[in-house]
């Protein structure tokens, strides 16, 4: 039997290698791959120092997410999809890191986050601290605070921002601006009682009171119920408060500084005038922004991430020092977690479009652009699918012919399955642990529906991280630094020595918690 399975497979790799007439047109592949090799040798490496650095963070976008993602892109427009590139594919650096946190394989989005920004790995769940730490503990604070190219930029004069489908005070942008023992305390709601007693500030407080420069200029995100008092109704969902439980309303302290302005939907955020705005808070949900596909819906209306983008550049462009921003596409991550590829690959769609917001509104000579990942995810794109076939349906591959299949290609127990797909996860449908009743038959089920859930190979409440490298694409001064396998880590040292600040980073603040 074990045999037979064997030839079978081999019989399989033998009629995947022969070519297929998939409709999109002939490709002379050896001409494409001699020109792509011409326009490498015309590379140059630019060492000139940065006036801008722009950090785009994928949280979760693995390497089968951005794969998929081109896939998808591709076809909605009516392509196959495989020959499709995202906007930040076209950079001409690339390099691997590694993504494992100082105690942990496999590594949470506060300490992966830390080490991007720091230059210092740290362990699991904190930001911007030293892996020294242990935690909840804040005795040793501020001495092992880790300082971040956020607050660096800002004691040299350039102008930050950060912005974000998730929270504010989530992981990926709390790290660029707070420091904390525990990613969880973003209001003092959050804190033990020790904790607020010993008058640690949470991580809202932290964003409000960044002693660094002159504040960040901007910050943009959801999470307004960390930064409302429990006694304020929320201006979308005015049956829902804030959860603040010391009564400081955030948002009002924000607007004390010149300048300033806070909004809260897209109306608002239509009306900003950059050249009237030196520091602008954008909450624009309760908790997280909704996913990309869901925007339409919102009540009140919200932007986009590339809308974000693009204002967050058109305010800190007019600091002639130069700026910082980090942009985070959030809820890549979230969709994954919840075993949901078609939000997933719609957010890294819409990140992508993000980027290339940037690359076309900058300065490019004088920006350097880095896009990555903070970690991957257990998700998997497999199963020998036909050239052009739905990304998000389900596996037909080809017959010995070289064409797609009538049918859909069959498991051992001769049900249809799908071409994406995730380790662990609540997309699990097994019955007990004998199998017996075995997995969802998907052969009437539309794979491609927005709320469909990726099957797992075992339950979860959650999809968990997983521990391959992550990408890195590059274009600007010093991009060519971007290279090789490296230390997550890595990262903060390149944007550091493009914008002239080599060396810079240290540990203990004389300021702050």
């Amino acid at each position: 039997m074990l045999k037979r399975r064997f030839l079978g497979a081999i019989l399989l790799l033998t009629v995947l290698g022969v070519p297929a007439d998939t409709g999109a047109g002939s490709v002379d592949w050896f001409e494409a791959g001699r020109a792509a090799v011409e326009a490498a040798a015309r590379l140059r490496p630019d060492r000139g120092e940065a006036k801008n650095v722009i950090l785009f963070l994928g949280d979760g976008m693995s390497l089968a997410t951005v794969a998929a993602a081109r896939i998808l892109a591709g076809q909605r427009r009516g392509e196959p999809g495989e020959e499709n590139l995202l906007s930040f594919e076209n950079l001409p650096y690339t390099a691997l890191v590694k993504t494992y946190n100082t105690d942990l394989q496999v590594g949470d989005s506060a300490g992966t986050m830390t080490a991007i920004v720091t230059g210092e790995k740290t362990r699991v769940g904190m930001l911007s601290v030293s892996q020294e730490v242990l935690p909840g503990d804040i005795s040793t604070l501020p001495a092992r605070n880790l300082k971040s190219i956020l607050e660096i930029a800002e004691e040299n004069g350039l102008s930050t921002g950060v912005v974000t489908t998730t929270r504010l005070t989530h992981a990926t942008p709390a790290a660029c601006y707070a420091h904390s023992p525990d990613r969880n305390w973003e209001s003092d709601a959050n804190l033990p009682i020790e904790i607020h007693a010993a008058g640690f500030p949470d991580i809202a407080r932290q964003l409000i009171e960044f002693p660094f420069g002159d504040g960040l200029e901007v910050a943009m995100g959801g999470g307004r119920y960390h930064f409302l008092p429990d006694t304020v109704a929320d201006p979308e969902e005015p049956d829902r408060t804030g959860g603040r439980a010391d009564g400081r309303d955030l948002t009002e302290e924000w607007l004390r500084s010149t300048g300033s302005a806070y909004i809260w939907n897209q109306a608002g955020f239509d009306a900003v005038d950059p050249a009237a705005t030196r520091h602008l808070l954008g909450l624009f949900e309760i908790a997280e922004m909704e996913y990309e596909h869901d925007r339409r819906h919102d009540r009140s209306g919200e932007p986009s991430l590339s809308q974000m983008t693009a204002k967050a550049i058109d305010i800190l462009a007019r600091n002639r020092k130069g700026f910082f921003l980090m942009v985070e596409g959030g809820r890549i991550d979230h969709a994954h977690h919840a075993s949901n590829a078609y939000r997933a690959l719609t957010e890294t769609i819409e990140f992508a479009k993000a980027v290339q917001v940037a690359i076309d509104r900058v300065d490019r000579k004088k920006t350097l652009i880095l896009v990555t990942a903070d970690h991957s995810m257990a998700f998997s794109m497999s199963g020998y699918p036909a050239r052009g076939n739905p990304i998000l349906g389900k596996v037909r591959s080809i017959d010995p012919a070289g064409n797609p299949m009538v049918g859909f290609s069959l498991d051992l127990r001769g049900l249809p399955y799908t071409t994406l797909n995730y380790t662990n996860g609540p997309g699990y449908s097994g019955k007990d642990q004998e199998g017996s009743k075995g997995r969802r038959d998907l052969t009437g089920v539309d794979t491609t529906a927005p709320d469909f859930l990726q099957a797992a190979a075992f339950p979860l409440i959650a999809v968990a991280h997983s521990g391959e490298d992550v990408p890195v694409y590059a274009a600007g001064p010093q991009a060519y630094l971007v290279h090789g396998v490296q230390e997550q880590n890595y990262l903060f040292h390149v944007m550091v020595s493009a914008l002239g600040f080599g060396g810079t980073g240290s540990r203990g603040h004389t300021t702050g918690p």
